[in-house]
């Protein structure tokens, strides 16, 4: 068989996945449990892949393939594949954030055809497939678009963020949607989740090890049925005049597509638990104990202002100021933002002359970094990418001389081929010069923190910055994200605004902003959102004097276990989460107020000592409490409206 896939004809290329008529029984490969099932079958002569849990459909039978820039498309009727014996493994790492170390079982099968194999993964919490290309001596040859769905067997109730556009910075509202009323124009981003029943299961449509293709979104069938597509986003440069959003020379090597992942648990807060994302992303190819998460003081959205120097702003003394209150609180690191280099243009903005090896008259980094290391505390920079491209090789090499924690860079705000082969270029590099790299406006994660464990946290989420120009961090969208865009990994929300407003008294203004939370609420976001560099977002100033700041210095960024207690998407969630024998508790409410009853059976034997911060009469305050506890006991924690709770619980 010729490799040559530039000369294949329409309707022979990736067709070949399609079934034979001949061949009775469909592929069919079951988890571990046995509770998940994903099979590929024959449906009106075309191949059509569905997931079932416990015998009940969550996915119909639903198109799979490529559409290739030569012509060629999959879905011929009458073509034959081959499957071969299905295969177990064990996926077995360490990682940051929910989990400290990831032990998990899979079974995989591939589907063979002479153009393309369709790789089947099932694993107890999901399931998953990717398409793989062979190699070929051929030109270039682009992939057009995906043929990949998602049929629902019912209209399902949705929670998704419509981009509707790809250029972005993935910030958002995660909305409540019927699957009736999902169109073929939208963009949802990653993930698109979504429950199909009171009590009944629910899932997540997510994709795990992005590498040389760009990132995925979901709109309504094209046909109009119940379900989602999936929808790519175009290459800026497409070589030699090619319409593709994938463009490849092919030459020597497969093209393996990104794995198409579906999240799967009884109730739509067991997906938090999941690592799925990470369990199908390529190991770690570096030693990364060099790599120390927590969490970081931080100059942007306070507006740099500290009491402590009469002059605040972008110079020496304001971030020694920043490291003395960083070192005094148990916070491990000081980023400085925007501004700290020549030429620093704002926003998005980069302008001639700019040089991201260069400080400002005003401030001296070398002398930041050794004020920070008699005291326990690293620095991570922010940098536009445009402007760090520019200089990418120098600028890396100044940020290792000058003894750098990390870089925090900004602005991508595209997910294309040639975006996401930047950023492995961009974590590669970085992990060689020893920097940890918090991306901000980026993509949904992917799974890329397994891969680079240097990848220590992201954005790509609507976070506390908002506060300081709109009313759109709610209390419920609070509550959604840890439903919703927590799934796919870390995100920097920089929660910490200690300014607490009712949502009738909270007034925007950028400089020392405020929330519309209670501060309960807020430090329940420390355990219930996962980021291994935690962005701690207020001035030194609002902390000083306030009982609520031990708890923020003593709650970890990673975790050794995960546990989902209670709530239901957009209204609350009840999080658990443990460090060695300690546990950490987290409670937010929407803007309705109510009482949850905890039972603290997760405890296991030993008696422990639990502190409870709970919402007051102000939002701006809480009461604090302490009391022995053990397996047996029961808390109630009353909720007031935007309200929380958080807790801490250490052996006695």
């Amino acid at each position: 068989m010729t490799r040559s896939l530039a000369r294949l004809t329409c309707g022979v290329a990736l067709a070949m996945l399609a079934a034979s008529a001949a061949q009775a029984d469909p592929a069919a490969l079951s988890s571990p449990d046995g509770r998940l099932s994903i099979r590929v079958e024959t449906v009106d002569g075309a191949p059509a892949l569905s997931v079932s849990r416990d015998g009940r459909m969550l996915i119909a039978p639903s198109t799979v393939g490529l559409a290739l820039s030569d012509g060629s498309r999959p879905g011929a009727a009458g073509t034959r594949f081959t499957a071969a014996p299905a295969t177990t493994g064990v996926e077995d790492y360490p990682l940051l954030g929910r989990a400290s170390h990831v032990r998990v079982r899979y079974r995989e099968m591939v589907l063979h055809a002479p153009a393309v194999d369709l790789v089947l993964r099932a694993y107890d919490d999901g399931v998953a497939f990717r398409y793989r290309l062979p190699a070929s001596d051929s030109g270039p040859l682009g992939v057009v678009a995906e043929n990949t769905t998602f049929a629902f067997p019912a209209d399902f109730g949705c929670w998704g963020l419509n981009l509707g556009r790809f250029n972005s910075s993935h910030e958002g509202e995660f909305d409540p949607i019927a699957a009736s009323r999902i169109r073929e124009y939208n963009a949802y981003d990653a993930p698109l989740v979504c429950e199909t029943a009171a009590g009944g299961p629910a899932f997540a449509i997510a994709e795990a090890d992005l590498k040389d293709y760009p990132g995925l979104y979901l709109a309504g069938r094209g046909d109009g049925g119940l379900g989602v597509q999936a929808k790519l986003a175009p290459r800026p440069d497409a070589p030699d005049g090619v319409p593709a959003v994938v463009a490849t020379a092919r030459v020597g090597r497969d093209l393996t597509t990104p794995w198409r992942v579906v999240m799967v648990g009884d109730r739509a807060g067991d997906l938090i638990e999941s690592t799925l994302i990470t369990d199908l992303s390529a190991p770690a190819a570096f030693d990364a104990a060099w790599v120390r998460p927590g969490k970081s003081a931080w100059d942007w959205w306070n507006g740099g202002k500290i009491s402590a120097v009469l002059d605040s702003g972008m110079n020496t003394a304001t971030f020694k100021a920043f490291i003395d209150f960083a070192a005094a609180n148990g916070l491990q690191y000081v980023t400085i933002d925007e501004g700290w280099y020549r030429g620093a243009g704002g926003g998005g903005v980069v302008r001639p002359g700019v040089d991201v090896t260069r400080t400002v008259s005003e401030i001296d980094i070398p002398e930041l970094v050794a004020y920070g290391r008699d005291r326990g505390v690293g620095l991570f920079l922010w940098l536009n990418w445009k402007a760090l491209d520019a200089q990418f090789d120098a600028a890396l090499d100044q940020y290792q001389a000058w003894g750098i924690a990390g870089i925090k860079v900004d602005f991508m705000d595209r997910d294309d081929q040639v975006m996401v082969d930047w950023y492995h270029r961009l974590l590669g590099r970085a992990a060689e010069h020893r920097l940890m790299v918090n991306l901000h406006g980026a993509f949904h994660p992917t799974g890329l923190a397994r891969t680079y464990p240097n990848f220590i946290t992201q954005e790509g989420v609507l976070g506390a910055e908002n506060n300081k120009w709109s009313r759109r961090i709610t209390a419920g969208h609070n509550v959604t994200l840890a439903y919703t865009r927590m799934l796919l990994g870390p995100m920097d929300y920089t929660p910490g605004g200690f300014g607490n407003q009712t949502p009738e008294t909270f007034r925007d203004h950028f400089l020392l902003p405020t929330v519309m939370t209670t501060r309960a609420h807020g430090l329940a976001m420390f355990v219930v959102y996962e980021s291994p560099l935690q962005t701690v977002a207020d001035t030194p100033d609002a902390y000083a004097g306030q009982p609520e700041t031990a708890f923020i210095g003593q709650v970890p960024t990673t975790w050794d276990e995960t546990r989902f207690i209670a709530g239901e998407i957009g209204r609350s969630i009840v999080l658990a989460r443990r460090k060695g024998r300690d546990w950490y508790v987290g409670a937010m409410t929407d803007d309705a107020g109510r009482t949850i009853s905890l039972p603290l059976d997760f405890l296991g034997r030993g008696r422990f000592e639990a502190t409870l911060y709970a919402d007051a009469d102000a939002p701006d305050r809480t009461t604090r409490s302490t009391q022995a506890v053990d397996a047996s006991t029961v808390l109630t924690l009353a909720l007031k409206p935007s309200g929380g709770a958080a807790i801490r619980i250490v052996p006695r």
